[in-house]
């Protein structure tokens, strides 16, 4: 049973037209229930026992969702060989989230644009742990933009690098290890030992996309601003190893460097403040207008990974 590696480029092109059915059950879902039965029966006892177990939850996770995936995937192919692509591109697309971080981002954009602050800080905090209650425009403006920059890798080009290299049930496979990054691997007192794992998993799996993922944003920005591209990719070089993560820094920086503006700097989480490294020229302040080249960085970047996997498909074809 082979899936054809263009069947990742067809499910970028689903995600564009179709994104996620609001009505229908998301494979992420079930992942974190696994994850929740896992958290609730393994995270217990001394340190170094949940470290060991969140060993285990880490590694369990993400096989038994290849397995699932590539099970499901044979059943299609002993039905018809097009079932089979069917599904797996439908697979491949769950595992991508490039429509849903534009309406995300446009969910906060619009009501910034009517003067509607409250509304605009209900929507970012769908998809930021910050508060988000005091904000003013800039700062949601920023929250905005480092999360269309975080998850231009986590939501878009990580899942189409596993896509191409490994076909649907790789793809599935890293979504896991994302959400278990995303539900358990915190610093916090619950989490610290449980989900040491999951997050150097993590970091790990991303590590080669992120970097990849730089030169997918420039070719894109270049298409907009090829000075401005320039400047990106130098901001990036000189920024991105100040970021906490060893992996978002390179498209934050980038998109802070593309943009003019600095990124990073003071969030409260629970009314506790966290500082991270500021990232950027600041040569101009954030502003609403600022969210909207963002996404078409995030699109655009998409464009050329998808693009450059159909060309490792036809190269690695024709050999």
């Amino acid at each position: 049973m082979i899936i054809p590696g263009w069947t990742a480029a067809a499910a970028l092109l689903v995600d564009w037209v179709i994104g996620d059915p609001k009505r229908l059950p998301h494979p992420v879902s079930g992942m974190g229930r696994l994850i929740a039965f896992g958290t609730r029966h393994l995270n217990h006892g001394p340190e170094h026992a949940r470290r060991r177990k969140g060993v285990l939850l880490a590694v369990t996770v993400p096989a038994a969702v290849w397995l699932v995936s590539a099970g499901i995937l044979y059943a299609a192919w002993l039905l018809h060989p097009f079932a089979a692509i069917a599904a797996g591109t439908f697979m491949t697309a769950s595992t991508i989230a490039c429509r849903g971080l534009k309406e995300a981002a446009d969910a906060v954009a619009v009501p910034l644009f009517k003067g509607d602050l409250p509304a605009a800080r209900r929507s970012l905090s769908m998809i930021v742990g910050r508060d988000t209650e005091r904000l003013n425009e800039a700062e949601i403006v920023r929250g905005t933009v480092e999360t269309v920059a975080e998850n231009t890798v986590d939501g878009v080009t990580a899942p189409l690098f596993y896509a191409f290299i490994g076909g649907p049930p790789l793809a599935m496979a890293y979504r896991a290890v994302n959400t278990l990054d995303s539900l358990v691997g915190y610093r916090s007192e619950e989490y610290a030992a449980f989900g040491w794992a999951s997050a150097r998993l993590d970091d790990a799996a991303n590590w080669l996309p992120a970097r990849l993922t730089l030169f997918l944003m420039a070719g894109a920005a270049t298409l907009i601003s090829p000075k401005r591209a320039g400047k990106g990719f130098r901001w990036a070089l000189q920024d991105a190893r100040k970021h906490p993560s060893p992996n978002s820094g390179w498209s934050e920086a980038f998109m802070a460097g593309f943009l003019g503006v600095q990124l990073g700097g003071n969030n409260y989480y629970r009314g506790q403040i966290s500082h991270r490294a500021v990232m950027g020229p600041g040569s101009k302040k954030l502003e609403k207008s600022d969210i909207k080249p963002a996404v078409r960085i995030l699109y655009g970047a998409s464009l050329f990974g998808a693009a450059a996997g159909l060309m490792m498909v036809v190269w690695l074809g024709g050999r």
